[in-house]
């Protein structure tokens, strides 16, 4: 094990798949992409029609059912599925959060913009709403990108590390490198890292619009919060490197595949891997158009043929953007979970449209 190794003791997860690992690990073995659906709830989208791709909620979400209904119609879908998810992971400890150890604990959250329904509505009533512009200004909070992870941070009374990253595709990996070095430098002893995604009319005619997905998938949501923390005694899995990287997007997938490239192999080698020994990747762009062959290029060129397996899981829960890269670890440890004999380390990467490409490196636990 490396010395820098930060462990994985826990994972909480929503998806179109339902509620926690295991039915992300059944959702998976059966390959079956989960039914289209509409977010329902007291954020959900009212009455405004979704495009004909197939748009794919979180199954069985009841947010007031772990959450309380107690100012829940104030917090966005993304503060929501970010509660759910964190409280989930937090549930996986073997006992609760002491006052001394709050302090010590962070929130570490990836993103594209934040709740894009929140702030697209909450502008839009400035231009058409009577003056003075009759806002609801309970809704403000949720149009900030870092609304979710401080939200989050109260509701559980978390008072150490909180960030926020934003970075599309590969969000979920720019927090879980955060966390990790935010771990190996002492500035926390608990962190709760990942990223979340909501589903919204606004967000599925983006991608309508601009056929951005490859024929079949279609536009989901969810979130994966890994709980990190250094020396424990039987981690589900440990964090062994995360190496991330930028292109010129003028460039486009092709120059950032090749970044993709440099970026799995300085994560293999800062991890101590080698490539022989990687049994899984855990691809992000299997579900977008033109990123998908970029990605399987750049993968193909680092292990000199086609190699380790790919594990899928756009094609099983949708496109969930920023969410992606986390719950590919997510589907990874579900993976092992469920079984996979011999394999030993994984790895999840993730590459955008503005350039960025990133390589983490997982050994089973």
């Amino acid at each position: 094990m490396s010395v820098t190794a930060i462990d994985v003791v826990g994972c909480g997860v929503v998806s179109p798949a339902g509620v926690g690992l295991d039915a992300l690990a059944e959702a998976l073995g059966r390959g079956a992409a989960a039914p289209p659906a509409a977010p329902e709830g007291p954020d959900a989208p009212g009455g405004e029609a979704f495009p004909g791709s197939g748009a794919r909620a979180v199954t069985d979400f009841r947010p007031a059912e772990r959450l309380g209904k107690r100012g829940l119609s104030r917090l966005s879908r993304t503060d929501q599925l970010a509660m759910v998810a964190c409280g989930q992971a937090l549930e996986l400890l073997d006992r609760p959060l002491t006052d001394e150890e709050r302090p010590r604990t962070g929130i570490v959250l990836g993103t594209g913009a934040g709740s894009v329904r929140r702030w697209a509505e909450f502008t839009r009533d400035t231009f058409v709403q009577e003056r003075p512009y009759m806002v609801n200004p309970s809704h403000f909070p949720g149009t900030l990108m870092n609304a979710a992870a401080g939200q989050t941070a109260i509701r559980f009374g978390i008072t150490g590390v909180n960030a926020t990253l934003a970075g599309g595709p590969v969000a979920g990996l720019a927090a879980l490198r955060y966390a990790r070095n935010s771990l190996l430098n002492d500035h926390a002893d608990l962190i709760l890292a990942g990223g979340v995604e909501e589903l919204s009319a606004q967000t599925a005619w983006a991608w309508e619009r601009t056929a951005g997905l490859l024929p079949g998938n279609g536009v989901g949501e969810g979130g994966a919060i890994a709980l990190l923390r250094r020396g424990a005694e039987r981690p589900l899995a440990r964090l062994l490197a995360c190496e991330l990287g930028f292109a010129d997007p003028a460039d486009g997938p092709s120059g950032v595949g090749r970044r993709l490239a440099e970026a799995v192999r300085d994560a293999l080698k800062a991890g101590e891997v080698d490539p022989a020994d990687v049994g899984v990747v855990a691809v992000g762009g299997a579900a977008r158009r033109g990123w998908s062959a970029a990605e399987e290029r750049a993968l193909r060129e680092v292990f000199e043929g086609a190699g380790p397996e790919r594990l899928r899981v756009q094609p099983v829960l949708g496109e969930t953007h920023s969410a992606s890269a986390s719950l590919q670890l997510a589907g990874l440890l579900a993976r092992w979970r469920g079984g996979a004999p011999g394999e030993r380390v994984g790895l999840v990467t993730a590459l955008g449209p503005d350039g960025q490409a990133g390589c983490l490196v997982v050994l089973r636990g």
